[in-house]
């Protein structure tokens, strides 16, 4: 049976926080708001909870599950190397709209998919999600529908969609941005676009060559 608390009432945030932050520690999957789009979450250092992910949006680890961070530091101890590329936009753009893929740190023994050592990374702006993720430490996160439908930009819509597979719904108001992360990839010879999304890919280029 899932729960869903809005958290922007002030007297159920917190309950919300700590049930979310409970059901992530339990293994359990969870919906928050991000900057972009509503996100499915779970511990992501647990393949059980990754893989309920996988299921509730029926697809296959063929499609990674992206981890969300809380803050800069913690991309350190999850990526092999700290590349000055890497620095450069996450200095630019998180907390924000741009996602980024690097090599993944040897030591980690998560499961998130079909990923070749890779992993992407990325800090939302939303001040409820990084309260979320400073409790919980990383989160793999994926859009909160089911593979192949709009992203909901609601609990309530990603509650139609995923029902009981989700076990706490954060309810913390519509979308800010509506669209997924532009996703840029660091771990070949030159960074590469994976996706256009709500950050121009224009920018992140303009970044990267007035830095190199």
């Amino acid at each position: 049976m899932s729960r869903t608390f809005n958290c922007l009432d002030e007297k159920t945030r917190e309950v919300g926080l700590r049930s979310a932050a409970d059901a992530v520690e339990a293994g359990r999957l969870v919906v928050l708001p991000t900057d972009t789009v509503y996100g499915i979450g779970c511990n992501a250092f647990s393949p059980e909870a990754v893989n309920k992910l996988l299921q509730a949006k029926h697809r296959g680890p063929d499609m990674p599950v992206p981890v969300l961070v809380g803050s800069w530091d913690t991309v350190r101890g999850l990526s092999r190397d700290y590349t000055r590329q890497m620095n450069v936009l996450i200095e630019a753009f998180w907390p924000g709209g741009l996602s980024i893929v690097v090599h993944q740190a040897p030591s980690l023994t998560w499961n998130l998919g079909d990923t070749n050592g890779s992993v992407m990374l990325r800090m939302p702006q939303q001040k409820l999600a990084i309260e979320l993720l400073q409790k919980t430490g990383p989160m793999a996160v994926s859009s909160a529908n089911i593979s192949g439908n709009p992203p909901a930009l609601n609990a309530a819509e990603a509650e139609a969609q995923l029902g009981n597979s989700v076990s706490v719904y954060l309810e913390g108001g519509q979308a800010e941005i509506g669209t997924p992360s532009t996703i840029v990839d660091l771990t070949g010879a030159t960074p590469q676009i994976l996706r256009e999304g709500a950050v121009p890919s224009e920018k992140a280029f303009e970044v990267l060559k007035a830095n190199s």
